[in-house]
């Protein structure tokens, strides 16, 4: 059975929420919308099935700890989180908590759609389809030994700058391994990758 398109909306800022919820609902979705973490949280036992974006810079509960509560409560809902631009680090946080994708604001309408679409598909397979860790571990060899130092950089929440630091290249280097390891993995979107590498169990340890 086709998973329903209703988006809840988690997030502070008001400006935020009416404007996407107006662009989703344009788009044929469902939405509902909380202004805070804990308001969605005291209904999260009681939502239909459907997708949650949900920022994670909130006052009272910031968006991670609010995924954390959601899957100890024992929710699957899928989650796209939403982060300030750049921050690599809380992405891949909340990506290891059971995120299924990020998205960076400010964001275009084509990314939040898309992004939304691949969440929705993902949630639809049957679990014989979904990424094995021994699947993912096999696309990962398919990589040169720089362009998996790229992936396992990302994994751990490391920026472009910051890889190229520790590995002794350019960003533009790392830039470049990185657009090669993306069209290896068969990926177009950082998210993808990340997934790939968390299914894998790269950073793990990190």
């Amino acid at each position: 059975m086709s998973v329903e398109k209703l988006v809840y909306i988690v997030d502070d800022d008001g400006a935020i929420r009416r404007s996407t919820s107006l662009f989703l609902r344009t788009q044929g979705y469902a939405v509902e919308s909380y202004n805070s973490g804990v308001l969605f949280l005291e209904a999260a036992q009681t939502l239909r099935p459907g997708c949650v974006l949900l920022d994670v810079r909130m006052p009272e509960i910031d968006g991670v700890t609010v995924l954390e509560r959601l899957r100890a409560g024992g929710s699957d809902l899928p989650v796209v989180v939403m982060t300030a631009h750049g921050d690599i680090g809380t992405a891949v946080t909340a990506m290891r908590k059971g995120a299924h994708n990020f998205i960076e604001k400010p964001f275009e309408q084509d990314t939040i759609l898309q992004a939304l679409e691949e969440v929705f598909a993902i949630a639809e397979q049957a679990d014989a389809q979904r990424l094995t860790a021994a699947a993912a571990m096999s696309r990962i060899e398919t990589l040169t030994p720089r362009e998996r130092d790229v992936l396992e950089g990302l994994a751990a929440g490391q920026t472009n700058k910051m890889i190229a630091r520790a590995h002794g290249i350019s960003p533009r280097t790392v830039e470049i391994h990185r657009a090669n390891m993306m069209e290896k993995l068969g990926v177009h979107t950082l998210p993808e990758a990340l997934r790939i590498a968390l299914i894998a169990g790269l950073g793990t340890d990190l």
